[in-house]
């Protein structure tokens, strides 16, 4: 039952950097860019929810769809001061810029917020339990309510992307912006949304996070952001059901190598991404692009 539990321990995990993982594919794979500010959002969408649910005294669920709204906004207005003047940039610009706008928020956050560490009211009591095996395994509501929301929004994606309008523009958009825009599709709205869309995922993300680990602060997204960039690139970036996958995985490396030894844990994590790499570098579900001469 111990491997079970630390099994769903890191499902649950795995399924946070999975929802954080699907907005950086997904901005990845219609704009070719590394939004490395997106760990951020994160942080700004936990402090939304934190000060609405605590301060004003909203109900949790008002919490989340206001911190996705101010995200939301967020990431569309950083796609439009900090990347849509670099569409033709190097990819080092974009990069430089991304990891600009990452200190800024953080910065940011700390003269707003100030730096020291508050406790994070979860959206769902950790205490509250579903008991199986005659109590043998107990797991908490979060831990499903977090897989369950995973299972649904890569569901969601899938089903936007592959029917519907917006949706089949940004497919197009990722294969090829010059033919898309020539075929009649807003190549700068198409981006704007994707921005919007992963921002939006990116609170939710947040609320999660923070509700399985209760300290919020302004550089609480930086590390899970970089390993769910890592999760993307493990499944495949580009992919949505490779980045929910290399999310999932992830999650439960590092939980049994927590088990093992915790401060290899991240060490563990990033080796094992090495040895994918090297052995399928587009990723576990990534297709590899064959450059045209």
């Amino acid at each position: 039952m111990e491997f079970l539990s630390y099994l769903i321990s890191g499902i649950s995990l795995g399924s946070v950097y999975a929802i954080i993982a699907l907005g950086y594919t997904m901005v990845y794979g219609i704009a070719k860019m590394l939004n490395f500010a997106h760990g951020d959002i994160i942080m700004v969408g936990a402090y939304v929810c934190f000060f609405a649910t605590g301060q004003f005294g909203l109900p949790p669920i008002a919490g989340v769809l206001l911190a996705m709204v101010v995200c939301t906004i967020l990431g569309m207005v950083i796609e439009r001061l900090a990347y849509k003047p670099l569409r033709q940039a190097t990819s080092l610009a974009v990069l430089i810029t991304a990891i600009g706008v990452s200190y800024f928020l953080q910065n940011a956050a700390q003269l707003l917020w100030s730096s020291s560490p508050k406790v994070f009211t979860p959206v769902v009591s950790p205490s509250a339990k579903l008991t199986l095996f005659d109590g043998q395994l107990s797991i908490s509501w979060l831990t499903i309510v977090t897989v369950l929301v995973c299972v649904a929004i890569m569901l969601a994606l899938t089903a936007f992307t592959g029917r519907t309008k917006m949706g089949k523009a940004m497919r197009a958009c990722s294969e090829d912006k010059a033919a898309a825009q020539l075929m009649g599709i807003d190549v700068n709205r198409t981006i704007s949304m994707t921005f919007a869309i992963g921002s939006a995922l990116a609170a939710i993300a947040g609320v999660l996070l923070c509700s399985t680990y209760p300290s919020l602060m302004p550089t609480t997204g930086a590390l899970p952001g970089i390993k769910a960039f890592t999760a993307a690139v493990f499944g495949g970036i580009g992919s949505i059901p490779g980045a929910m996958l290399g999310g999932i995985l992830l999650g439960i490396i590092e939980t049994f190598a927590k088990v093992i030894n915790t401060n290899i844990s991240d060490a563990v994590v990033f080796a094992v991404l090495i040895i994918v790499l090297l052995v399928k570098p587009a990723g576990l579900l990534g297709k590899t692009m064959r450059e045209k001469v």
